[in-house]
């Protein structure tokens, strides 16, 4: 019987088949440990000379790193850990037997595996990575439908830009011109609140920074939010339940792969203990510049400045409503405030930087308008969006949350571009 790697505790004396690839081996005298994984987890099979034939004993002999096989053995529970067991191999079956395999089991420069990406998805880590980020998407989903958003995906061209032109990818359109590569979902769903009420997108979007940090991908995948008959407050807490969805889907659901990573789950935990913190965007900028930091008011937070404000803070960080001088048209000022808008960036902690931007939509025709003239912005273009507060206008709110940071952080790596499948950066296309 053929059965995952993750449900052998079921099958405890119980002859199985598990069919995988070899991660490792190791042999001592008349007996073989293999190490096997099959993308749901990992297990050893032990082979012992004197109790398989002598077929089988040549099979295990003859294996090489990556090899595919299959294994049947009876699973065994592991003499001195607790939750592991292991395979008491009968029989070996050898699918596809792998050339010498070009990444040993020894430190590699960061350049070489991003080289070889294709098989550096293999390794333990990145395994790990990799069904953490699946677990981020899937809390994402479930919690968007538990709050009545309907998935409603938007065009990855578009005529014109979200927040601005310099960040974007132009490519020729056919006979009709010039077209970007969307670096937001934003405006389009904002249309199709209209007819679901709540809305997302989740897809890739691309941004032409010419960025090296360690935050930045050319291309990553963007979850997009939008809703009608929210405002700012309401908008913040909806942010706030996504991200504590997200921390309880990473803990219940990735106890192993955590452990693989070896990060530490308790400032996870942490966070879903009390509500987040926030700061105007007035009162960070001053907490900031008394900390020591040399930002003035109206300039944009950097890295050095976000890590600041959550140094010692147990929760994400909300700084909520900047100035408008310096956020897009789309956001709507704020009536209280006529020089700031309703929108807010979330902080996250140990140096995860921004992991969600927001804000409550303009829904005012005539604001909106002035809004687009006074930024020199198209108006042709827009003259469809502008339709959206000609017939049934609403209040309304919506945010974005980057996949791969939120993934940075729950994992606890270094680099961004260890959190998505290929990344590409400004110098890096393949593989």
């Amino acid at each position: 019987m053929h059965i995952f790697i993750r449900d052998v505790a079921g099958h405890v004396g119980g002859s199985v088949t598990v069919k995988g690839w070899l991660y490792n081996s190791r042999s001592s005298g008349s007996l073989a440990f293999l190490e096997l994984r099959d993308g749901t987890g990992f297990i050893q099979a032990v082979v012992a000379k004197d109790s398989v034939s002598p077929e089988t004993w040549q099979a295990a002999g003859s294996l090489t790193q990556e090899s595919s096989l299959a294994v049947t053995g009876i699973v065994s529970a592991h003499p001195k850990k607790i939750n592991v067991f292991e395979l008491q191999a009968t029989e070996i079956a050898i699918i596809g037997l792998a050339q010498e395999y070009p990444i040993a089991h020894k430190e590699h420069g960061p350049e070489f595996l991003m080289d070889n990406r294709h098989l550096w998805l293999r390794s333990k880590r990145q395994w790990a990575i990799l069904r953490i980020r699946d677990a981020v998407e899937t809390a994402i989903h479930d919690f968007l439908h538990e709050e009545n958003f309907v998935r409603t995906d938007s065009p990855i061209f578009t005529p014109n830009a979200c927040e601005g032109t310099t960040t974007l990818f132009s490519v020729p359109y056919f006979d009709l011109g010039e077209a970007y590569l969307s670096q937001s979902g934003q405006l389009y769903i904002e249309a199709a609140i209209a007819s679901v009420g709540r809305c997302y997108d989740f897809g890739p979007v691309f941004r032409a920074e010419k960025s090296k940090t360690k935050r930045h991908l050319t291309e990553f995948w963007m979850m997009d939010a939008e809703a009608a008959f929210v405002g700012h407050e309401e908008n913040l807490k909806i942010q706030e339940g996504l991200v504590k969805a997200i921390v309880r889907r990473v803990l219940e659901k990735c106890s192993p792969e955590l452990a693989v990573l070896e990060r530490d789950a308790a400032p996870l935990q942490a966070v879903l203990e009390q509500a987040f913190t926030r700061f105007t965007y007035d009162e960070a900028v001053a907490k900031l510049q008394q900390m020591g930091s040399d930002i003035k008011y109206g300039e944009d937070l950097g890295n050095d400045d976000e890590s600041l404000l959550t140094e010692d803070s147990p929760v994400p960080v909300f700084i909520e409503k900047w100035p408008r001088t310096i956020k897009p048209f789309y956001m709507r000022i704020d009536p209280e405030n006529g020089a700031r808008v309703l929108n807010d960036d979330l902080i996250g902690i140990e140096g995860s930087g921004e992991i969600i931007g927001g804000s409550e939509r303009e829904n005012d025709f005539d604001l909106l308008l002035s809004r687009i003239r006074a930024e020199g912005l198209p108006e042709s273009e827009y003259a469809w969006y502008l339709d959206l507060r000609r017939y049934g206008s609403v209040p309304h709110a919506g945010f974005g949350i980057g996949l791969e940071r939120m993934v940075r952080w729950m994992a606890g790596v270094e680099h961004i571009r260890e959190c998505i499948p290929f990344p590409r950066t400004i110098n890096r296309l393949r593989p």
